[in-house]
């Protein structure tokens, strides 16, 4: 009896442990992986419309074959501090201290710790959490961020369970990684700015008692970074990977292994860098099995830059024939709808339909909502938190919805110029803050004016038909000022669109 009962103990235990490492083999929600690019336009890749004779983005490429394409996604600003708050918490970020331009160097945590974020959320349903790539979302609480100190709070304090970082911009002052709470490899509080060198712009880095970084390595670096984290997952736990390039942001410093390796010059390299970076992430999915669980994301923070008459490695570009923003006026920094229009695409195996396009409108301040609906996390009233953002699964997965999902949008440049786009009309406040640069206002003086486009018939932005409806004009601008003064736009009954 005795040896019967042994038996039976045995087998219960095996089959235990059996069920409990099918359980481990295929976690109850998806891993997420958000791969955040850094100033690339709309037409600046293979899938977008970029000739293969140009440039190539065999990797990017193939997340549009394996998942879904998005022709009108948009950032919440044409530049990337406030688009990164944003897609991290689904609120408008001019709804911050932060009202224009981006989060300087010694600026502080953008992100209130108790603010509802996609790490914070999603740790909460069980998931390891990373950020790794470009921050600019500030660290601490001071009126100037010191880096010989600790950098609390910053992202672990948000959510996240491992952060390695270039803190502000490719390029920045510098000068270093951060890892965790610390500039990487701090060895002393000491400075020396004489012995470190000038960043791309000429300004002294921080002389910081640490590595440097070198700028072709950058990309290089945070891609091993990327994929070791990724290698170091058991599959134990579902994970949420917020991966953000430094490409193809200024300075464009592509890697040895790039150089040289495109028909438009540098900042054709520089997208084949990035094009890299994203294969050697799908390639770490792949090895690790991750890849059937795995929702990709990738998009853009804002369009690329797109100044024809300024000389830049973008500008040859441009003349060698890539449409950096494809089809649309501008670019970064703009209100026009090259700085907003982005590359976005979802690859989901089993769930989001391969090789297919959508052209419902998104924001990325949507990224939110949507992730939500995905791991069943409802959302606290708009006016506590995701004040901005709508679920879009249903297009996301290509569900039958009734569209628009969104029924309309805002979006805010470089200078605090406001518009908001509602069915096929886009209307410009035309104003920017009391701080905008005087060099901004020479450049962008044509943006500063009330103005309206009817983007169904004329995607270009050429034709301001602002005089020829003044019922919309009326209707437009009243309802930029209510979601404005209410302090949210989800979920506000508002008349359909005209």
């Amino acid at each position: 009896m005795r040896i019967l009962f042994a038996a039976i103990a045995i087998s219960i235990y095996y089959v235990s442990t059996i069920l409990a490492a099918q359980s481990r083999e295929v976690p109850q929600h998806p891993n997420i992986v958000i791969i955040l690019a850094d100033d690339l336009g709309y037409g600046s890749v293979g899938c977008y419309g970029a000739s293969p004779s140009l440039v190539r983005t065999p990797n990017i490429d193939r997340l549009a074959r394996e998942g879904r394409r998005f022709t009108d996604a948009n950032t919440p600003s044409s530049v990337c501090t406030p688009t990164r708050y944003a897609l991290l918490t689904g609120r408008y970020c001019w709804r911050t201290w932060l009202k224009h331009e981006v989060a300087g160097v010694f600026s502080p945590l953008l992100i209130e710790p108790e603010r509802l974020n996609l790490a914070s959320m999603l740790k909460k349903h069980g998931y390891e959490t990373a950020a790794i790539g470009k921050w600019h979302l500030g660290y601490g609480t001071g009126p100037r961020t010191d880096y010989t100190k600790e950098l609390r709070p910053g992202p672990l304090e948000i959510g996240f369970d491992y952060h390695f970082a270039v803190p502000s911009n490719h390029g920045d002052v510098t000068g270093v990684y951060v890892e965790n709470h610390w500039v990487f490899g701090l060895r002393s509080d000491r400075l020396n700015p004489a012995g470190v060198g000038k960043n791309f712009n000429g300004k002294p880095y921080l002389g910081l008692d640490a590595p440097q970084r070198v700028d072709e390595e950058v990309m290089p670096t945070l891609t091993a970074k990327a994929v070791q984290w990724i290698e170091e997952r058991s599959g134990d736990k579902p994970f949420f990977f917020y991966f953000t390039p430094v490409a193809v942001h200024r300075p464009i410093t592509p890697s040895r292994e790039t150089r040289g390796t495109s028909a438009v010059g540098p900042y054709g390299d520089w997208i084949h860098e990035l094009d890299l970076s994203v294969g050697r992430v799908l390639e770490a999915l792949d090895r690790k099995g991750f890849t059937a669980n795995t929702l990709v994301i990738f998009t853009s923070d804002n369009g690329g830059v797109n100044k024809p008459t300024l000389p830049s490695d973008e500008t040859n570009a441009a003349k060698a024939g890539l449409a950096i923003c494809g089809p649309f006026r501008g670019g970064k920094h703009d209100v026009w709808e090259g700085g907003f229009r982005v590359p976005f695409i979802v690859r989901w195996p089993g769930h989001v339909p391969a090789g297919t396009v959508c052209n419902e409108m998104m924001s990325l301040t949507d990224v939110l909502a949507t992730v939500a609906a995905i791991v069943g996390e409802d959302l606290p009233p708009p006016h506590v938190a995701a004040e901005d953002s709508y679920n879009m699964l249903p297009a996301w997965l290509d569900q039958p919805y009734v569209s628009p999902i969104r029924p309309d949008m805002i979006v805010h440049s470089a200078d605090g110029n406001f518009a908001i786009r509602r069915g096929p009309w886009k209307w410009i406040e035309g104003t920017y803050h009391p701080d905008t640069r005087p060099g901004a206002l020479r450049l962008r003086a044509d943006q500063f004016h009330p103005q309206l486009y009817n983007l169904r018939e004329d995607i270009g932005e050429t034709k301001d038909v602002a005089s020829e409806h003044p019922e919309i004009v009326k209707e437009l601008s009243q309802l930029l000022d209510l979601y404005r003064d209410r302090g949210y736009s989800r979920g506000l009954a508002i008349p359909a669109a005209r």
